[in-house]
């Protein structure tokens, strides 16, 4: 049984809880917020569960095997050390840290602790960018051309957003938030991506995060890579992460809806057939079991911060 401890009970929080509670080899062990009233509801929820304010005392207790961090990027890199200090497995929500060089100092400690640590990046676990990776991987595009993410979005932050840092220019913005999937999911399909060159269009209020975004870059063999996004605009939300290649196009639009088509041809829906992704939370119990285990690890999310620290230079 893998006994886990939550730190960060927000709506990113809440969302994990359901798929750790219904695994029979998981058991929620404690649970941590600053806002008591929240912690003591979700704990009650759980069965009564130990509850903390103080995300040390859950780090401390012994009863815990893997902590999860859930709170704003601000937060990662103070807690995650002391997690590993404490020689515990760890799952932290994307991006990694608050600036590159916590993510670096929190890559290495995670190396030398000899622990699991692990990215929450869970396109990777969905149906639609299984089958995307797949279809790239069986040459469906032919040789690629250009890589294409767009991000338009009527309003930012969205109207479930509404907390105090999704819409500000330390810690939040669609860039970092949507974009980071994207950037993870081109590391992982396509490669690293370099000469990088951005430009990012900003309101007045300091404070603020980005509207819009424009950026180039290329692909190791030199396939252009083009990242644009607007918010604040009309129409409805549209996410698209498109590969065109010499025979075909391949686009994985708005999460899980998956489109193709060959060239001379109209793009069509495309079946994710008998496509079985790997599960978050089978692959966390897997690697504490000592198994081979589909998690991608903070090396991993610390290059994807280094890509997005340059998307969103100033």
């Amino acid at each position: 049984m893998l006994h886990i401890g939550i730190i960060g009970l927000g709506a990113i929080g809440q969302r994990l809880i359901k798929k750790f509670k219904e695994h029979p080899d998981v058991e929620i062990t404690a649970v941590c917020d600053r806002l008591e009233s929240l912690a003591r509801e979700t704990a009650d929820a759980l069965g009564g569960v130990p509850v903390y304010t103080d995300y040390q005392s859950l780090v401390a207790d012994q009863r815990v095997d893997l902590i999860y961090v859930a709170v704003p990027p601000k937060f990662h890199h103070p807690i995650v050390m002391d997690v590993l200090r404490a020689k515990k497995h760890v799952l932290c929500e994307k991006p990694l840290a608050n600036s590159l060089d916590e993510a670096k100092e929190m890559a290495q400690a995670a190396k030398e602790a000899g622990v699991i640590h692990a990215m929450n990046f869970p396109l990777n676990y969905e149906q639609g960018a299984t089958k995307f990776a797949q279809m790239i991987s069986e040459n469906y595009v032919g040789k690629l051309r250009r890589l294409h993410l767009t991000m338009h979005f009527p309003e930012w932050p969205r109207f479930w957003q509404k907390n105090d840092w999704v819409g500000e220019r330390e810690q939040g913005g669609f860039v970092l938030e949507v974009g980071v999937h994207f950037i993870q999911q081109t590391l992982k399909v396509f490669g690293d991506i370099k000469n990088i060159q951005t430009r990012l269009e900003l309101p007045d209020d300091p404070q603020k995060c980005e509207t819009g975004v424009i950026a180039t870059g290329e692909l190791e063999d030199g396939t252009p890579v083009l990242i644009e996004g607007l918010s604040q605009i009309a129409g409805k939300e549209h996410i698209a992460f498109t590969a065109y290649g010499s025979e075909g196009i391949l686009s994985l639009e708005n999460w899980g809806e998956l489109r193709g088509g060959k060239n001379g041809e109209g793009l069509i829906a495309i079946s994710f057939g008998e496509t079985k992704p790997n599960r978050l939370i089978d692959e966390l119990v897997k690697a504490a079991n000592g198994q081979e285990a589909e998690l991608y690890d903070f090396d991993l999310g610390y290059r994807a911060q280094e890509i997005l620290e340059e998307l969103r230079k100033m």
